[in-house]
């Protein structure tokens, strides 16, 4: 008889697959990587800096390749993207730098409508969805002005909207808290776990330590080129 109500797993998102990195110059940052990121998932990425978070996420939009080994994403192994694919890889995933790289002479709206244009969408439809998103994340009163206007928080805010116009089913966010207060880190960690619950996956590399001691998710630490898992019983006896 069948076995019915089996819950399924849930599918690989990103896999690194025996991942080595080095540098020119022979400096090695990761050996023998193997990792499975699955979907609807919130993992934070931790390490000390110079760790190599950085380039974990670069591996997984194909911004490097790896010295050896593989990284799939969406079950295709990115190295052997065609330059035409690639484009339509980056489209599902959403990217948020600690930096935010706005585009200074464009307003709020247009800049988070950026993402939705380079993909052919018009203009007048582009900026509506912009405006639904920048009032999902508070900010409608800002929608012309101008980056250099806005506190560190609310460029983030800003870069949130952008990353996520397009729908993606995994975000990337490189310590997107690390030039805000913990007030603000709070409101922007709102704003990922509200992402998340609609069905995004995200990895979110951080070295806030406070970040992680109050939320109830996976952590994938980097250490000395390895990646080690933790959970929440791990972490009390981890700092």
């Amino acid at each position: 008889m069948p076995i019915h109500n089996q819950k399924q797993k849930p599918a690989e998102v990103v896999r690194f697959d025996n991942t080595t990195l080095h540098y020119p110059g022979g400096h090695r940052i990761f050996r023998d990587l193997s990792k499975v990121f699955y979907a609807g998932s919130f993992y934070f990425l931790t390490g000390a800096s110079g760790a190599g978070k950085t380039s974990l996420l670069k591996l997984i939009y194909r911004g490097i390749h790896p010295s050896d080994g593989a990284v799939q994403v969406f079950g295709r192994d990115v190295a052997r993207l065609s330059p035409t694919e690639v484009p339509l890889l980056r489209q599902r995933i959403g990217l948020v730098f600690q930096d935010c790289r706005l585009i200074p002479h464009l307003t709020v709206m247009d800049n988070t409508a950026l993402a939705l244009r380079i993909t052919g969408v018009d203009l007048r439809r582009a900026r509506q969805h912009a405006i639904e998103l920048l009032q999902w994340v508070g900010l409608e009163s800002h929608l012309r002005n101008y980056p250099a206007t806005l506190s560190d928080g609310e460029k983030q805010r800003v870069a949130i909207a952008r990353a996520i116009i397009t729908r993606p089913l995994l975000l990337l966010a490189d310590e997107p808290t690390g030039n805000v207060d913990e007030a603000n880190a709070a409101k922007l960690m709102h704003l990922f776990e509200e992402l998340n619950r609609m069905g995004t996956t995200i990895i979110l590399a951080t070295h806030n330590r406070s970040l992680l001691t109050m939320r109830s998710r996976p952590e994938v630490h980097l250490h000395n080129g390895r990646l080690y898992d933790y959970y929440q019983e791990d972490k009390k006896n981890y700092a």
